[in-house]
């Protein structure tokens, strides 16, 4: 009988675990539609509007919408890289020339699985998160695991046996380094406020902090520099302008991906795009409530299936935001120059940060204080 249960329990981890895999994929190439469009708009241009599905186009009304809207033009794109053909230059080093887009990819599909999403409330009124994991240390697993998505550019750069690549993967290396402190210095004054005296809930739980916020302040009120300081790190970690360094067109042609093309430039492609979604995730549970609804205003939701859809569909606008304001960003800002990167890192954020934790330990200290002598 128990093997049983836990074959039901493994069957339904595996189908969650299937249905986020294809909604984290799908956000991310609805993601490179969404640039393309934003960009268009921005700049005054139409954007993708063609591509249409066979018979689709005819239906009244909703073909030529969906055509308007480019919606076919990722499917398209995903085929285009596919059946193009695969060039691979004599003089890369081939095992780790195919191994980097795999490792430079598999770092973000893994990230998601601590990754709550919702909340479901059953007959006993205890609160079940929607995760497929649910650890007690799930940022400390998040940043352990999305840090190793730099070794498969690094791979690239160096397996291409080529100057340009190699450079952006240095790059990579470097501004991974420089952004990473910054960014985990940032959410200790997080962690310290989360954390309730006494209690054996852990604070490393993304879970805990998005609760922490129900009914109550958002983060990004409560601590906007640490919310500023790990927005600008989240930047600097998915590569995104002005932090594109690695890539950097202007003066490294294309960077650790110069050598690729087809189907792995498109794994490249795509890799970046789910990290920004990861990215914009995780942003959303730590300083923008998660699921709940507004600051200082109880969910609206009712507590079924009801709520939970509700309340999922909540977080996904969100997500969905911070998304459109990546691609805002890379067409507002020019694209840095490395040394102002690197300055930017060690002078700046990395500084703030420390003052940050330093201000906050010594306010969450008075305050703790304050209420025992209270």
């Amino acid at each position: 009988m128990m093997d049983l249960e836990l074959l039901q329990v493994l069957l339904l981890k595996c189908l969650f675990a299937f249905l986020m895999v294809s909604v984290v994929m799908s956000m991310a190439g609805y993601s490179v539609l969404a640039e393309r469009k934003v960009s268009a708009w921005m700049q005054g241009r139409v954007g993708p509007n063609r591509t249409v599905l066979p018979l689709v186009g005819y239906v009244p009304l909703i073909g030529p919408l969906l055509r308007g809207l480019g919606m076919f033009q990722p499917l398209a794109d995903g085929l285009k890289f596919l059946f193009k053909e695969e060039i691979v230059p004599g003089h890369v080093n081939k095992i780790y020339y195919y191994l980097a887009p795999l490792v430079a990819l598999v770092p973000a599909l893994t990230t998601m699985t601590v990754l709550p999403f919702g909340e479901f409330v059953d007959s006993t009124g205890n609160k079940i998160p929607l995760i497929l994991a649910n650890l007690d240390v799930g940022v400390l697993f998040i940043f352990a695991v999305s840090s190793l998505g730099v070794y498969g550019i690094v791979l690239a750069g160096w397996s291409s046996n080529s100057k340009y690549p190699f450079l952006g993967g240095i790059r990579s290396s470097a501004q991974m380094i420089s952004y990473e402190l910054a960014m985990g210095l940032s959410l200790l004054p997080v962690f310290l406020w989360t954390s309730e005296p006494g209690s054996m809930v852990s604070s490393l739980s993304l879970v805990q902090i998005a609760n922490a916020q129900d009914s109550s302040a958002w983060l990004v009120l409560v601590q906007p520099l640490s919310a500023l300081i790990f927005l600008i790190a989240l930047f600097a970690e998915t590569n995104r302008l002005p932090f594109d360094m690695p890539e950097s067109e202007t003066d490294l042609v294309g960077g650790f991906h110069t050598e690729y093309g087809s189907f792995k430039f498109g794994i490249f492609f795509v890799a970046e795009y789910a990290h920004i979604v990861i990215g914009s995730a995780i942003f959303t549970l730590i300083f923008l409530g998660g699921w709940h609804f507004l600051p200082w205003i109880n969910d609206p939701w009712p507590t079924s299936w009801i709520g939970t859809l509700l309340g999922t569909g909540w977080f996904l606008a969100k997500t969905v935001f911070l998304i459109f304001f990546f691609i805002w960003i890379r067409w507002t800002l020019p694209r840095f120059r490395y040394d102002q990167v690197m300055s930017l890192g060690w002078t700046k954020l990395l500084p703030l940060s420390l003052a940050n934790l330093v201000f906050y330990v010594i306010l969450i200290t008075w305050l703790d204080q304050s209420a025992l002598n209270t």
